[in-house]
């Protein structure tokens, strides 16, 4: 099954070495799972030709906002329109996840409780939990209809979603590993508005596992069945 990985961004260049770019972050989450990968940089304007050009899509995360003004946003939205209308399976992460919902008519905003940095706990529909690592600002504030929430806390409500068997998206991050948080940390600190009591938290919790293995069961199991699960 060939998965296309639509970049929506890249990763900060001094990260580059040590840790690739972001569509080489999900060619590792998702190995072993039997997929070849083809990557677009959609950011720069370099779309498939087609929805049908891959058996299933990969939007992944950006530093920019779905809600901003730049010129491949509304080719990106087009692109989700078709690719859901064609039945093409998608998933979407942080970025992904927020483009996907305001595509397919839900809301996008950046959310006055600030940034979640690092180690996260989400609540799954099930009644179980799910620890992923989260660097976002943005959330999905109202849901598209026909999108059903599979995980989510008090901080971020939406953090999961599923719209059917046809789109399955995330708003943490299962591509990165606590490695890279710590790095994100290092780099960032006393940057933007990131507070520093909550870089520091990050950072102490990198010492602990994150469940980025499962999630990528999660979204392996997606694409091969159609399935969208976070608590199997």
């Amino acid at each position: 099954m060939k998965i296309g990985i639509l970049l929506a961004g890249h990763t900060r260049p001094q990260l580059l070495s040590a840790h690739g770019d972001f569509d080489a972050m999900f060619r590792q989450l998702l190995n072993g799972h039997g997929f070849d990968f083809v990557s677009y940089d959609v950011e720069n304007m370099i779309f498939p030709d087609s929805v049908r050009d891959a058996d299933g899509w990969l939007i992944t995360g950006s530093k920019h906002g779905a809600y901003e003004d730049h010129a491949f946003i509304p080719p990106l939205e087009r692109f989700i329109r078709d690719a859901y209308a064609a039945d093409v399976p998608m998933a979407g992460i942080c970025f992904g996840h927020q483009i996907v919902a305001q595509a397919l008519g839900g809301r996008v905003e950046k959310v006055d409780r600030g940034w979640a940095v690092g180690r996260a706990e989400y609540s799954t529909a099930g009644g179980g939990s799910l620890v992923l690592n989260a660097w976002h600002q943005d959330q999905v504030v109202e849901v598209p209809q026909g999108a059903t929430c599979l995980a989510g806390n008090a901080f971020c409500e939406n953090a999961i979603l599923a719209y059917g068997d046809r789109v399955f998206t995330v708003q943490p991050h299962p591509e990165f590993s606590n490695e890279l948080i710590a790095d994100y940390v290092d780099i960032l600190r006393g940057t933007g508005d990131y507070p520093d009591d909550r870089m520091d938290l990050a950072k102490d919790a990198t010492l602990t596992p994150v469940e980025n293995a499962r999630l990528a069961t999660s979204i392996a199991r997606f694409f091969l069945t159609r399935t969208a699960n976070v608590d199997a």
